[in-house]
């Protein structure tokens, strides 16, 4: 056989070899990735899959592309099908959507937590209301909590960081000052939850709303002999308008008597007026001593011109006797004898 035949013969048979390599190779590379995705993710699918979770494998391995935790989905999946939020339910819970809500910057765990605890309470509460609450920085669970078991805030509340008061100061209409302390017991809202005021805003209203019940008062002793008047009277305001919170009640935990305010405000009225008359009598008495100056000071003119007119009249006199004017009466000599 020629040589050029056998060289043919060498590359045919090379190049079948590659035929039958490449899928070797492939199934290598295929055993490979698929031992690596069992080892990364078999774990997760099979508690997916014994929890009835429909969480496929090809599902884990895209939320890893998607830069999303799938032990966090996987668990929130979980979770949610064994407290019975099926998919088909209004509060279904999908996959797609638990994965958005992640990469929206959500906290899965606590939603779904939220929505459970929500469905045992027997609250309104979807997917889409607890994850918009979520995003928008409340936290759902807590507000779900509050709402199964309400919440006390104090008034005013002494952990605030712009307060200094331990008491509210109120005044009543016959002027006495009543230091009261207030707690107020709130369940959430969570059809207000998102948009609603907070809990200072509850706090501020219902403040002015006891400043205000006491400052209607007539007198002091009504409000310590009935301090419930006030709590009727307060709540009957609807100050939970607009909040993420619901009044439940407004109870009086402590009343003290400060000081007599109108007392102190008629002292200090009384001394006022007394510094004003004071000054209005000095400055009359001012008036009198310049008007009693002024009138020496006019008695001495006159006085003076009175003196004038008196050293006038001799000179007269001898003028009017030198002219020949001057003629005594009869039987008149003045002790000159006759003339």
């Amino acid at each position: 056989m020629p040589v050029e035949n056998v060289s043919l013969l060498a590359q045919g048979g090379d190049f079948t070899r590659v035929w039958y390599v490449l899928p070797a190779v492939a199934l290598i590379v295929f055993v490979f990735i698929f031992v690596i995705v069992v080892l990364g993710y078999g774990k997760l699918w099979f508690q997916a899959y014994m929890s009835n979770a429909r969480i496929r494998m090809d599902q884990l391995v895209g939320m890893s592309l998607r830069q999303v935790n799938p032990r966090v989905i996987v668990q929130a999946k979980i979770m949610a099908m064994q407290a019975g939020l099926q998919s088909d339910s209004r509060n279904g819970i999908s996959t797609r959507r638990l994965e958005a809500h992640y990469l929206a910057g959500g906290n899965v765990p606590n939603v779904i937590n939220a929505i459970i605890a929500a469905h045992r309470a027997d609250i309104d509460l979807d997917f889409d209301r607890a994850a918009a609450i979520d995003l928008a920085g409340r936290d759902v669970l807590e507000a779900v909590r509050t709402s199964v078991y309400p919440k006390v805030i104090d008034c005013p509340d002494p952990s605030a960081s712009n307060s200094k008061k331990s008491t509210l100061s109120a005044i009543a209409k016959n002027g006495v000052e009543l230091k009261i302390k207030a707690r107020v017991t709130v369940r959430t809202n969570l059809a207000q939850l998102i948009g609603g005021a907070t809990e200072e805003t509850i706090v501020a209203r219902v403040g002015e709303g006891i400043i205000t019940s006491i400052g209607s008062s007539e007198n002091h002793l009504l409000v310590m002999e009935n301090p419930e008047r006030i709590s009727k009277a307060v709540l009957e305001r609807g100050l939970d308008a607009h909040t993420a919170f619901e009044i439940v009640s407004i109870d009086i935990a402590d009343i003290d008597v400060g000081e007599n305010i109108g007392a102190r405000l008629q002292v200090d009225q009384a001394e006022a007026d007394t510094r004003v008359a004071r000054a209005r009598a000095e400055e009359r008495r001012a008036i009198a001593i310049a008007r009693e100056q002024e009138m020496r000071a006019r008695t001495a003119e006159n006085r003076a011109r009175l003196i004038t007119a008196e050293a006038e009249i001799p000179m007269a006199m001898a003028t009017a006797i030198r002219d020949g004017h001057f003629y005594p009466r009869a039987g008149e000599n003045n002790g000159r004898g006759k003339l």
